[in-house]
């Protein structure tokens, strides 16, 4: 299975976020392609399935302006085999024995929170409980901030889709002028800027600081022209911060607490080594040494491309970034840009290898900083988060309105099963064991380029514990 061509197009297909593809351009020209008249299909179907080796080409490269809406009597009930509760003690017993020090999560359906928690403790060293409100690292999970971000410029109509990085960034250069030229605000946030995979992510681990990397982009090779490729990047991808301080007069992390934070009452999130360490309560990382667990310092390395890798938050506050994006705060993201930031707009097929996606995924590509898979045949969008001593995972199930958020702070794969489980549960798809079986994390590891070298082991480092880490 080949990675297609995106500037052949995927098309944003109808069971986006939210089922129904009805025409509804946004007021604002800025939302718009510069391809017009696109066609829109107003017999389309509901739920169906994400299929982006298949679906027919069309002419636009950029996101689609339009609003995908799923009436009240569209949604799907959940399972009977979805029980709160039950999952809840799975979370539970994944921090007994030793599993993983802490975890966090959030389940809300139907525009109501069914569970904002914490289970095990904060730091193995000086335990406290894990609440509803402690903070931990998001890693990867933080790019759907970053395309949130783009998008509420875009809604204003203060920024296009189709915006080139260097009306923003003048000083921005690739290695070719064409390149150069031709990159768009949305090309970042897909990852198809034309780069190698992870791109001077091993810099950013050496701790080089982001305007150096910026700057070395230009002499980095290129896979292919700007839009025609996918490679994961976080270097780049954080320019879109940049272009958010440019189009806005904010810098990035204050626009991101202006306009999504403080609105959706996360009261707890913040940006950045200082935010988290601020926190009243917050987990620390944790890595495995011949002893056990070990907590450390979080590294402010990827806190310095702040887009790709910046934001922190609780389960409380994920509860409420779940509920903004399972259409249930139009107030602060409103369905038309919900629809646009979960239309797939490059397959990768790459993200289908390993554990429960080998099993479950017919189907992957990459949004707007999410991610969106056909999951035995329902659409589900995704991100994962991994960076030293921290994971996380985000789904939202937009058939039966259910959106998930796991966070554990110990570089451990194990927990990762909770979310097939629970997709399984809501969907009612006959038990798999997918609880305790170490899980590559993917492109979404931080540490995938940059950590030392793994050990057997997917998704584990071999590097032990020491006192004061990179």
């Amino acid at each position: 299975m080949k990675e297609k061509n995106s500037r052949r197009g995927i098309r944003p297909v109808a069971s986006g976020l939210l089922g129904v593809l009805m025409p509804f351009a946004l007021a604002s020209t800025a939302q718009t392609p510069t391809h017009a008249n696109l066609p829109i299909d107003v017999t389309a179907s509901a739920a169906l399935p994400v299929n982006l080796e298949n679906a027919p080409p069309p002419s636009p490269t950029q996101p689609m302006p339009y609003r995908a809406a799923l009436r009240p009597d569209q949604v799907q009930p959940l399972s009977p085999e979805f029980n709160v509760a039950a999952i809840e003690s799975l979370a539970e017993q994944l921090t007994y024995g030793n599993r993983v020090p802490g975890m966090a999560m959030a389940i809300v359906h139907n525009g109501r929170i069914l569970s904002a928690r914490g289970y095990g403790v904060t730091d193995i060293s000086n335990p406290q409980q894990v609440d509803a409100h402690t903070v931990f690292r998001l890693a990867s999970l933080s790019k759907a901030f970053a395309g949130t971000m783009a998008g509420l410029l875009v809604n204003d109509g203060t920024l296009r889709w189709d915006s080139k990085i260097t009306d923003y960034v003048p000083g921005f250069r690739l290695a070719t002028p064409e390149a150069t030229n031709a990159l768009t605000v949305a090309d970042v946030l897909s990852h198809r800027v034309g780069l190698t995979y992870n791109a001077y992510d091993r810099d950013v681990e050496a701790n080089a600081d982001y305007y150096t990397l910026t700057q070395k982009l230009a002499s980095a090779p290129l896979r292919c022209a700007p839009g025609d490729c996918y490679a994961y990047q976080n270097v780049a991808f954080s320019l879109v911060g940049d272009v958010v301080f440019a189009a806005s007069g904010n810098f990035y992390e204050q626009a991101v607490e202006k306009r999504i934070l403080k609105p959706l009452g996360m009261n707890d999130a913040s940006l950045g080594l200082a935010g988290i360490q601020a926190s009243s309560r917050w987990a620390r990382p944790h890595v495995r040494s011949r002893n056990g667990w070990v907590s450390l310092t979080p590294k402010p390395t990827y806190y310095r491309v702040a887009p790709a890798a910046g934001v922190n938050a609780s389960a409380s506050d994920m509860a409420q970034w779940l509920l903004a994006h399972t259409g249930h705060r139009p107030d602060v993201l409103p369905a038309p840009l919900l629809a646009t930031l979960h239309a797939p707009l490059v397959s990768t097929p790459g993200e289908m290898r390993s554990g429960w996606r080998r099993e479950r995924l017919d189907s992957a590509g990459y949004a707007l900083g999410w991610r969106v898979f056909d999951y035995a045949g329902h659409s589900v969008v995704f991100h994962a988060g991994a960076v030293q001593g921290y994971r996380g995972l985000v789904a939202l199930l937009p058939e039966r309105d259910l959106g998930i958020a796991i966070m554990w702070n110990g570089e451990s794969s194990l927990p990762s099963g909770m979310m097939p489980t629970i997709l399984d549960r809501a969907i009612g798809l006959p038990t798999q064991r997918w609880l305790d079986v170490d899980t590559d994390f993917g492109s979404d590891n931080l540490m995938a380029d940059g950590a030392p070298a793994r050990d057997g082991k997917k998704g584990a480092s071999s590097e032990r514990a020491v006192a004061s880490p990179r």
